[in-house]
C-alpha cells in the first residue's frame, strides 16, 4: 500500500497500543505456568500474533475471550509434550524467535523455526555457540533453524549451570533463557560477558518474571537463579506502549497538538526514556545521544532531530542494522527523502536540523514498521506532500496507526483501512 501523506498538523487526543515487549512476556509466562491467566488489553499486531501462534503448537490453549483479552491455559512445568513436532512460524518477530529457542527446547526436547522478511538472517550466534557448547545439536539451513537437545523434553532438556551470553548483542537472548532457567533442576547462572545494552528489556522481563512469581537475583555480572521454580498463573492487564508512544511525541515536537493517554508514567519500559530524550533535543546546539540502551527510539527520535536548531550524533547504533530493515540506511534515506541532511556512520547517525522539512520526495519504507511511522509523522509538517512505498507495514506493531493518524487530522491519500 503506497500513501501519500499531505502537509497536515496532528492534534487530538490518542491512546497508543498495549505494549508489544509486555505482551510478548506476559504470553511466555502465562504459557509456562500451570493454570489458567487473563491477559487484557493485549495488542493484535502481527508480533504477538506471531507469539500465540508459536505457543499454541507448543500446546498451550489461548481462548479469546473478546476484543484484546485472550485466555491461556499453560503448559504447566512438567509438561511432557510427543512429536513429531510442527515448524514454528515466528513472522517477522525476533522477540518470538529468541524468547521461545529455550522454551522449544524445555517442553519438546527438539524444535524447527522459521520466519519472514530479514529474520533469519538476523543474529543468533549468542544462542548457537552457547547450545553447541551444552551439545545440543544447532543446524539453520534454508531459512529454518533445527535445535535437538537429544536427550527428551521438559527438565532433562538443559542443564543447571553457567550459562554465559554476550550483553551487547540482544537482550533477547538473555531474556530467553531467564524464562526457562528457573525451571531446571539446580540453581543457574547466566553470566554476562560484555556489558548490558538494551537493559531496560530485561528490567521489563525480570518485572513480568516476578509478577508470575519467577524470583531472580541480579549480580554484578549477570544472573544467578534459583532452580525448581514454578510459574503462577496472573491476571494482568498489559500497559499501553512506550515505544509507539514515542511517534506522537515526535509529531509533537514538529508542532503538533497531540495528548497522548494511558501511558505508565511508573513503567518498567526503557522507552519511556522518551521524554528526557525530548527534552534534550529541545534546546538548541549540536548533541549527542547514545542509542544503545532504547534502539527503537531512533527513527521517532531522528525525526525530532530533523526539525531542531543543530546537529544531533546518535552514536552506539550498530545494532539497529540487523532489525527489519538496516534501519541506519533506511531512517537516513527516509530523512533526505523529506529534505533533509542525514549522514551514517558503522555505528551512528549525524541529523542536521533545520526549521522545517521541505518534503516533496518518496520513502522507501523498506517493510519496516517504524520506518512507515516516523515517515509519516515528519511529513504531517513538512512543506510539500511526501510518498511511503509499503505502508501497510504498520501492522507488525501498530494496526491501528493509519487509523490514529486520520482521527489526529492527518491527511494520506492511497489508505486502504481495515
Amino acid at each position: 500500500m503506497d500513501v501519500t501523506v499531505f502537509p497536515q498538523a496532528l492534534h487530538g487526543r490518542v491512546t497508543p497500543p498495549a505494549s508489544k515487549s509486555v505482551g510478548h512476556r506476559c504470553l511466555m509466562a502465562a504459557a509456562l505456568s500451570g493454570g489458567r491467566s487473563t491477559l487484557s488489553n493485549l495488542a493484535g499486531s502481527q508480533d504477538i500474533q506471531a507469539t500465540r501462534r508459536c505457543l499454541s503448537a507448543l500446546g498451550a490453549s489461548l481462548e479469546d475471550l473478546g476484543p484484546g483479552t485472550v485466555q491461556v491455559h499453560g503448559l504447566g512445568n512438567s509438561i511432557v509434550q510427543a512429536g513429531p513436532f510442527p515448524v514454528l512460524d515466528c513472522g517477522e518477530s525476533g522477540s518470538t524467535l529468541r524468547f521461545l529457542i529455550p522454551v522449544a527446547l524445555l517442553v519438546q526436547g527438539k524444535a524447527a523455526f522459521t520466519g519472514h522478511g530479514r529474520l533469519m538472517e538476523r543474529p543468533l550466534t549468542p544462542y548457537e555457540g552457547l547450545f553447541q557448547e551444552k551439545g545440543i545439536s544447532w543446524s539453520l539451513e534454508n531459512g529454518v533453524l533445527t535445535i535437538d537437545s537429544g536427550r527428551g523434553c521438559g527438565r532433562l532438556a538443559l542443564d543447571p549451570g553457567e550459562y554465559r551470553l554476550p550483553g551487547n548483542v540482544s537482550s533477547q537472548f538473555i531474556t530467553g533463557l531467564l524464562f526457562v532457567l528457573p525451571l531446571l533442576e539446580g540453581d543457574s547462572d547466566l553470566v554476562l560477558t560484555t556489558s548490558l545494552e538494551s537493559e531496560g528489556y530485561v528490567d521489563l522481563t525480570l518485572d513480568v518474571l516476578n509478577q508470575f512469581g519467577i524470583q531472580i537475583e541480579e549480580r554484578e555480572n549477570g544472573f544467578h537463579v534459583p532452580g525448581n521454580q514454578s510459574y503462577q498463573s496472573q491476571d494482568l492487564t498489559v500497559e499501553a506502549d512506550w515505544s509507539q508512544a514515542a511517534f506522537w511525541y515526535a509529531a509533537n515536537f514538529s508542532g503538533g497538538r497531540v495528548d497522548i493517554q494511558g501511558l505508565n508514567r511508573d513503567s518498567k519500559q526503557g522507552d519511556k526514556v522518551i521524554l528526557l530524550q525530548r527534552e534534550t533535543l529541545a534546546s538548541p546546539g549540536d548533541v549527542e545521544l547514545d542509542v544503545s540502551q532504547c534502539p527503537d527510539l531512533l527513527p521517532p527520535l531522528a525525526a525530532m532531530a530533523a526539525v531542531r536548531e543543530g546537529k544531533t550524533c546518535f552514536t552506539h547504533a550498530a545494532r539497529l542494522r540487523m532489525k527489519e530493515s538496516d534501519r541506519l540506511t533506511a531512517v537516513a534515506k527516509a530523512l533526505s527523502a523529506l529534505g533533509c541532511q542525514a549522514e551514517e556512520g558503522p555505528d551512528s547517525l549525524t541529523v542536521h536540523g533545520m526549521e522545517q522539512l521541505p518534503g516533496g520526495g518518496t520513502v522507501d519504507c523498506c517493510n519496516d514498521h517504524r520506518i512507515a511511522m516516523m515517515a509519516a509523522v515528519a511529513a504531517a509538517s513538512a512543506k510539500n506532500p511526501v510518498k511511503l512505498l509499503g505502508a501497510e507495514c504498520v501492522q507488525k506493531s501498530y494496526p491501528d496507526f493509519w487509523e490514529h493518524f486520520i482521527q489526529l487530522g492527518g491527511e494520506a491519500h492511497g489508505l486502504v483501512l481495515r
